[in-house]
């Protein structure tokens, strides 16, 4: 048939996925980065408090009746790592208990007790000066140094968690404006409260509400 032309028809676009309506933060995205901070946090101080009290260090004091074993045990290297890790766990409490700037503080807080720990860690892996001291204290002698030093692999293994505390912090200052608060149950819309209902009068046929009233120091007698 002449005259009739095909007009095209339209195709639906496809919707391409944008930001929730109203801006509001990813919840999934917020919800993992929030589990992954909590649980790199707490291992990480777990594993500082842990690594920090096998022994780091391993030598000999000369004496005269021969060689005395001695040993050093991370606290007596250095008590940072473990004094931090303490810091970082009262960090991640303190991160539901404040928001905005507060929250931001923290977690600035939160990554640096990392930082600490694991720089604090990796010099005490070189660190004799613990042992000298206690060979000066085993001996009686000021002057007694450590032979045959060796420093075991705990030192880095703190130094591994405290990394892990620092990626907690910084995580927690990337997305802790999305996390929500301690107190965030707690807050409402802005609606008024429900009010109670008033207390009415006890019911006369009821003894028991008479005896209630009066526990209470009401007057039963008196209609509300």
């Amino acid at each position: 048939m002449e005259g009739v032309s095909a007009a095209p028809v339209p195709q639906p676009r496809a919707r391409t996925a944008g930001p929730a309506p109203g801006g509001a933060p990813d919840s999934a995205g917020s919800r993992r980065s929030l589990a992954a901070a909590l649980l790199l946090g707490s291992a990480g101080a777990t594993v500082v408090l842990l690594a920090s009290g096998q022994t780091w260090a391993s030598g000999e004091a000369a004496t005269g009746g021969g060689a005395l074993p001695l040993t050093a045990e991370g606290r007596d290297v250095t008590g940072l790592p473990a004094a931090l890790a303490v810091v970082s766990l009262a960090a991640l409490v303190a991160l539901f208990a404040v928001r905005g700037a507060g929250r931001r503080i923290v977690a600035a807080l939160l990554a640096l007790s990392g930082l600490g720990a694991g720089i604090g860690a990796w010099a005490g892996a070189v660190d004799r000066a613990a042992l000298d001291e206690e060979a000066a204290r085993t001996t009686g002698d000021a002057s007694a140094a450590i032979e045959a030093l060796t420093h075991t692999a705990w030192p880095y293994v703190t130094a591994a968690g405290g990394l892990l505390i620092l990626l907690a912090g910084l995580l927690a200052l990337r997305y802790g404006s999305r996390w929500p608060a301690m107190s965030g149950k707690y807050e409402r819309d802005g609606s008024p409260r429900p009010r109670r209902a008033p207390r009415t009068a006890p019911d006369p046929e009821r003894p028991e509400e008479l005896w209630k009233a009066l526990d209470r120091g009401e007057d039963p007698t008196r209609e509300g």
